[in-house]
């Protein structure tokens, strides 16, 4: 199973009682991750990772930030993942919110650094925003532009709350095919269908959505292209929901893989050994080490806390 949508440091986040969406990011989430340092993240990390695995997790899509540690934080991570075997995606969410430009530029520096110098064959590197209300148009524009440039996609927060139900409008010149928005509860019909039509992946979170009581997603059955995610919860994807619908996400996250790895299911060889050789896997004989292409995601061609933003 694909978790679509994760925050890999929120497994040693401290409890606390949702309140409204802005208040629980204020006052706890934005908080915390000021607090996270490396060896804290690598705790937080190597926990969660064990624990998905454990609840069936093949692969994780992880959405990280720690304003006070960005430089290597997108390496601790891919470690831990490396360490036990477990398929990854990941990026540095950019963002304004505590040091204004400067922090965004470190962020996507952060994502370049690591997509261009990761040789981990079951983890690749995505460009991350936070969301479209905490940067500017020329941050957004900044990680379009590094995207298409690298050729990998974009991870970003959409329309989770009432507050950034403009985010899709902001971010679609910005979106390359293969980006993953995640939430979109407030998109609108015609969002959604923009969304597929630009070949992008939707993620839902059910748990957190009822957690920071900002709705339920009413449009998304206007795409296929919509995964499943934890959003920080543990990776317990069918604690997500039972029904036809969840289902349907929770398969759909297995096409997502796919486009990142060129398989869905777990390798034998994947803990730190590298995919199996063969044609399509982006390896050159005798090599532990995946090409350039292999080494990032090719862009397709058409205890329990509470969710996070």
């Amino acid at each position: 199973m694909i978790n679509a949508h994760t925050h890999l440091y929120a497994r040693l986040a401290p409890p606390y009682t949702p309140g409204a969406f802005l208040d629980n990011l204020r006052k706890h989430w934005w908080v915390f991750d000021r607090q996270i340092d490396e060896q804290t993240l690598r705790e937080s990390a190597r926990l969660y990772v064990q624990e998905a695995k454990a609840l069936g997790t093949t692969m994780l899509v992880d959405h990280h930030e720690s304003p006070n540690f960005i430089e290597g934080s997108l390496d601790v991570l891919a470690d831990a993942c490396e360490e036990f075997g477990m398929r990854a995606l990941l990026c540095y969410g950019a963002t304004e919110r505590n040091g204004g430009a400067e922090e965004a530029r470190r962020g996507l520096a952060e994502c370049r650094r690591f997509i261009e110098s990761n040789t981990r064959p079951c983890v690749r590197g995505a460009v991350g925003l936070h969301a479209a209300f905490t940067v500017s148009d020329a941050t957004i524009a900044a990680a379009g532009a590094l995207a298409r440039e690298l050729g990998v996609p974009i991870h970003v927060h959409v329309a989770e709350d009432v507050c950034d139900r403009d985010g899709f409008r902001r971010l679609r010149n910005a979106l390359v095919p293969g980006s993953i928005l995640a939430h979109g509860v407030h998109l609108t019909w015609d969002e959604v269908r923009a969304a597929d039509e630009l070949r992008c992946w939707i993620v839902q979170n059910p748990r957190s959505n009822r957690a920071n009581g900002v709705g339920e997603p009413q449009n998304l059955a206007a795409s296929p292209r919509v995964a499943l995610g934890t959003d920080g919860f543990p990776s317990d994807m069918t604690a997500e929901g039972a029904s036809a619908e969840i289902v349907r996400r929770r398969i759909a996250g297995e096409q997502l893989g796919r486009e990142i790895f060129g398989t869905s299911g777990p390798s034998p060889r994947e803990a730190g050994r590298g995919w199996p050789e063969g044609p399509g896997e982006g390896r050159t004989s005798g090599s532990s080490r995946p090409s350039s292409a292999a080494s990032r995601h090719l862009l397709p061609a058409s205890g329990e806390k509470e969710g996070e933003l």
